[in-house]
C-alpha cells in the first residue's frame, strides 16, 4: 500500500494513498485527505492513515453524513465528557432539529448556507422555535463540527461563519415585597414551605436545595454548605458535584430561616418516628419525600407553578426565587463580588451579565468621593 503527499497551499497538503481494489471491477481505489501543517506532519498523518486502513479501522470521511458523525461524536466523546442531562438535551436537538434537516448530507459537503437555511427554517411556520432555542441548535452544531475538524473529518468548522438569530433581552421575573409575603403565607403548613423559604433566603438553585443533607446545614453557625446538586433526566435522578469550584460554597442564613429549618427538622423527625423509620441520620436529605427519597426537581417546579396560578402571579417560576434573592442583595448596596460568590457564579462577570441592569448608576457618587479626596489633599 503506497501513499503520496502533494502541496496544495502554503501550509495545506493533499494526502493520497491506495486503498483496496473494487471487488467487482478489480480497479484500484484511491483515498484523498486534506491536511494543514508542515510537510513532516503531513507525512506522519499519511503514515497513520495508511496504517489505520491496513488494520481495517478506517472510515472514508467523504462518505460520513452529518447524522452519522453526530452519532459517532455522541458515542466517542459526549457520552464520556458531559452530564446525563446535557447529553439528553443534545440528543433531543439532534433527533428533532438537526438530523431531519441536514442529517443525510455528507459532512464534508456541509456549507454555511446549509446552516443558515436550517436556522431560518426552524424559525418559520406554526412550529417555529424561539430564537433562544435555535441558538442552542447552533451551539451544538458548532461544538460537534469543532471536533470534526480536530479529528480530520472536515477541513474547517463551517459553523463559525454563521450567526443564529439574535435573542432579545427578557426582563427577569422577581417577586415584589408584597408578593413574597403572599407566597410564604400561601405555603404555610405545606410541604414546599421550607424549600421555598430557603430558596428566597439563599438564592440557591433548585437542584442544590433538593440535594442538601442535614450534615450540610449548621444551624448553630447559621450556615448552609452547597456541596452538590440533584439532576433529573428521563426516568432517573442523580446527585452530581458542582460544575466549578465556585459552585461549592457556604451561605449564611438569617435567624428567621434558622428557626424555620429547626421547625422543619423537628416535624421531619416526628414523621419518621411515627412511620417506624427511626431518627434521620446526618446524611439524610433536608427536603426528602415522606420515605426519605429525593424529590424530583420537575415535580417541585410543577407544584410551584400551580401555586402561582392559584395566586394569580404571572411569569414567576421557582427559579425566580433566586432572582428575587439577587435583586434584594443588589438593592441593599452589596458589592458584586460578594453577590457572585453567594450565588455560586463562576465570576462576577456572570453576575453582571445577568443582573447588571439592576445595579444603580453610582457615577455621581464616584465624583463625590474624588471631590472629598482632593479636598483633603488641598487642605493638608
Amino acid at each position: 500500500m503506497t501513499g503520496h503527499v502533494r502541496r496544495r497551499g502554503k501550509n495545506s497538503w493533499e494526502l493520497k494513498f491506495d486503498a483496496d481494489r473494487d471487488p467487482v471491477t478489480g480497479k484500484r481505489k484511491i483515498r484523498y485527505h486534506s491536511f494543514k501543517g508542515t510537510k513532516r506532519a503531513a507525512e506522519i498523518e499519511l503514515a497513520r492513515l495508511v496504517s489505520e486502513h491496513a488494520a481495517g479501522n478506517s472510515v472514508d470521511p467523504s462518505k460520513v453524513t452529518v447524522g452519522e458523525f453526530f452519532d459517532r461524536w455522541d458515542r466517542d466523546w459526549a457520552s464520556a465528557n458531559t452530564s446525563p442531562k446535557t447529553i439528553e438535551r443534545y440528543r433531543q436537538i439532534a433527533t428533532h432539529q438537526i438530523k431531519p434537516n441536514v442529517g443525510n448530507l455528507a459532512i464534508q459537503k456541509l456549507r454555511p448556507v446549509h446552516l443558515a437555511d436550517l436556522y431560518a427554517k426552524l424559525g418559520r411556520g406554526d412550529d417555529a422555535l424561539a430564537p433562544r432555542t435555535i441558538g442552542h441548535v447552533h451551539r451544538l452544531v458548532h461544538r460537534v463540527l469543532r471536533h470534526a475538524a480536530a479529528w480530520g473529518v472536515v477541513a474547517q468548522n463551517v459553523a463559525v461563519h454563521v450567526q443564529p438569530p439574535s435573542v432579545e433581552d427578557t426582563e427577569i421575573s422577581i417577586l415584589t415585597e408584597h408578593q413574597i409575603g403572599t407566597v410564604l403565607e400561601y405555603f404555610q403548613g405545606r410541604t414546599l414551605r421550607p424549600v421555598v423559604s430557603l430558596a428566597l433566603a439563599t438564592g440557591a438553585r433548585r437542584g442544590e436545595l433538593l440535594a442538601l443533607r442535614w450534615q450540610d446545614v449548621d444551624l448553630e453557625a447559621a450556615i448552609v454548605t452547597v456541596a452538590r446538586s440533584l439532576e433529573q433526566t428521563k426516568g432517573s435522578l442523580r446527585f452530581k458535584a458542582p460544575k466549578t469550584k465556585h459552585g461549592r460554597r457556604k451561605i449564611s442564613i438569617p435567624p428567621w430561616m434558622v428557626a424555620e429549618l429547626r421547625g422543619h427538622k423537628a416535624r421531619q423527625q416526628k414523621r419518621r418516628l411515627k412511620l417506624g423509620m427511626g431518627r434521620a441520620p446526618d446524611h439524610s436529605l433536608v427536603f426528602a419525600k415522606w420515605d426519605g427519597e429525593p424529590r424530583a426537581p420537575h415535580s417541585v417546579s410543577q407544584k410551584f407553578r400551580k401555586a402561582m396560578a392559584a395566586l394569580n402571579i404571572d411569569g414567576v417560576t421557582f427559579h425566580s426565587m433566586r432572582h428575587t434573592h439577587a435583586s434584594a442583595l443588589i438593592a441593599s448596596g452589596m458589592d458584586v463580588l460578594t453577590i457572585s460568590r453567594r450565588l455560586g457564579h463562576g465570576s462576577p462577570v456572570v453576575t453582571l451579565k445577568v443582573y447588571g441592569h439592576l445595579f444603580k448608576n453610582t457615577d455621581g457618587r464616584a465624583a463625590e468621593i474624588m471631590q472629598a479626596a482632593f479636598a483633603k489633599v488641598r487642605t493638608d
